[in-house]
């Protein structure tokens, strides 16, 4: 009987040692040779003894030309839209107070509504969606003059108590397009002193906003030429300033805009900073089964799922996985694997690296790419963690009557 157990033993050593070194993860996308979302998942060559940065090259040598952008580098039409779609604009189911000079009849809170208009008693409907308090306070006078209330225009005062939620699309290079709704306040957060006071403002209808909420730009948005459809009109809007230091075009939306964010099909170095427009932070599903550990929580993770900064590295995160350091005679030659998909064909992509082979490269930065909403990292145990194991199981296997 110990004769068999013996011959099991060793066959099993033999098929678990060959089991230890799986071949590197094969890809639809030419991940390799760096062609693929990000030249970062490109395989490392040689010994990095000659360090020479390129991936940031090799992404912008793949860049359509700017759809916005004009030979002299300004954005092409931006400042118009800008300037046409500035200052606060109503939009449906915004509060107004209206009041006209020494008369009762008119004075009250108004809100906008489904259709676009401010319907005040015994006047012709005003639109108001899209439009500036300005705008309806001339309008106001005009009809209160033709309907015979007054000889001479009174004085007018229209002013946004209160905003309203707005429900906007989005599409196109961003990581969650959806319709979205914005500028809502929850009940618990709201200021009723602020509410009981006129001139109302708000930042939370701004562009910046509806972009976060469909997840935030992706690295392959073109910023200069951002579009919105509005009341059968298009604006082009250059949104380059967030990444430039100045400022941007932020503008207040309303109730069925839409916005499309074009792309350059291309990686962007650039853009993997946070800003108004990027997603608020990256969720990442992560798996550290390094022995003696049983699970996630006592190997320091915590959760499966965690938050990490919006322009965290690979590597970066498979530190904060709690993949490096250790005892070094039995944590050394670690590896981990990042699982990702191309955000603009959803083909999926697994590159794996050599911890400590990446840690002493001088070029690491070249094959280290940036992680996305929703990639998933794991961490393969050290080669000694794995004879352990494998001398565990033959422990028990050994042990079997």
């Amino acid at each position: 009987m110990k004769h068999i157990q013996t011959n099991c033993a060793c066959a099993c050593l033999a098929l678990l040692t060959a089991c230890g070194s799986a071949p590197s993860p094969q890809n639809i996308p030419p991940a390799q040779s760096g062609e693929a979302y990000q030249a970062q998942y490109r395989e490392p060559q040689g010994n990095g003894a000659e360090p020479v940065l390129m991936s940031a090259q090799m992404n912008a040598s793949r860049c359509l030309p700017s759809l916005g952008l004009t030979a002299g580098g300004a954005g092409k039409g931006g400042g118009i839209a800008a300037h046409a779609l500035r200052g606060e604009r109503l939009s449906r189911n915004d509060l107004v107070d209206i009041r006209v000079d020494e008369d009762e009849t008119f004075n009250g809170n108004y809100v906008v509504s489904r259709d676009g208009f401010l319907k005040l008693p015994f006047l012709p409907s005003v639109r108001a969606q899209g439009r500036t308090p300005a705008q309806i306070e001339d309008d106001l006078a005009l009809h209160l003059l033709e309907q015979g209330f007054y000889d001479v225009a009174p004085r007018i005062s229209v002013r946004v108590a209160d905003y309203a939620s707005v429900s906007v699309a989005v599409s196109g290079a961003v990581f969650e397009p959806h319709g979205v709704e914005i500028g809502g306040s929850p009940g618990d957060q709201i200021d009723v002193a602020r509410q009981s006071a006129l001139g109302a403002s708000t930042e939370a209808r701004n562009l910046s906003a509806a972009l976060r909420n469909a997840g935030g730009v992706r690295p392959d948005a073109d910023l200069s030429a951002v579009s919105l459809y509005r009341g059968g009109q298009k604006y082009q809007l250059d949104l380059t300033g967030v990444f430039q230091g100045r400022n941007m075009v932020d503008i207040m939306l309303l109730s069925g805009d839409e916005i499309v964010v074009p792309s350059r099909l291309c990686f962007q170095d650039d853009l993997m900073r946070p800003s108004p427009v990027s997603p608020p932070g990256i969720t990442l599903f992560m798996s550290n089964l390094t022995q003696p550990a049983t699970g996630n929580a006592p190997s320091a993770v915590g959760r499966s799922v965690r938050e990490v900064p919006y322009g965290t590295r690979f590597m970066q995160a498979v530190f904060d996985t709690n993949c490096v350091g250790g005892v070094r005679a039995t944590s050394a030659r670690r590896s981990a694997l990042l699982f990702t998909r191309d955000p603009m064909t959803g083909v999926s992509i697994v590159i794996e690296r050599s911890i400590e082979d990446q840690l002493r490269r001088a070029d690491r930065d070249d094959f280290d790419p940036y992680v996305l909403p929703g990639d998933s990292i794991a961490c393969y145990d050290s080669g000694v963690t794995n004879v352990a194991d494998v001398a565990r199981v033959l422990g028990i296997v050994s042990g079997i009557p």
